[in-house]
């Protein structure tokens, strides 16, 4: 199954989340089929704490692409943001 769901990166105590599209079975880090965007929780200042394509993001799911809970939430914020 394709799930939409967060891949982390950063560091220890510093994260930073890719929005990605994967399968299922694959690890949370590991292959991805394609990048969305990202989602940076602890951002300062004037960077931007989320970035999502949600034209791509729409293509996946009509495909039959699963979204996360945690990105289910994080679209509805980013089309209110839009």
């Amino acid at each position: 199954m394709v799930i939409i769901r967060l891949a982390r990166g950063g560091s220890k105590k510093r994260p930073f989340y890719s929005i990605v599209v994967a399968d299922s079975r694959n690890a949370r880090d590991g292959r991805f089929i394609e990048q969305l965007g990202y989602y940076n929780p602890i951002a300062r200042g004037g960077e931007i704490p989320l970035k999502l394509n949600l034209e791509s993001l729409d293509a996946w799911v009509a495909k039959g692409a699963q979204l996360s809970d945690r990105v289910k939430t994080l679209a509805k914020q980013a089309r209110k943001e839009a």
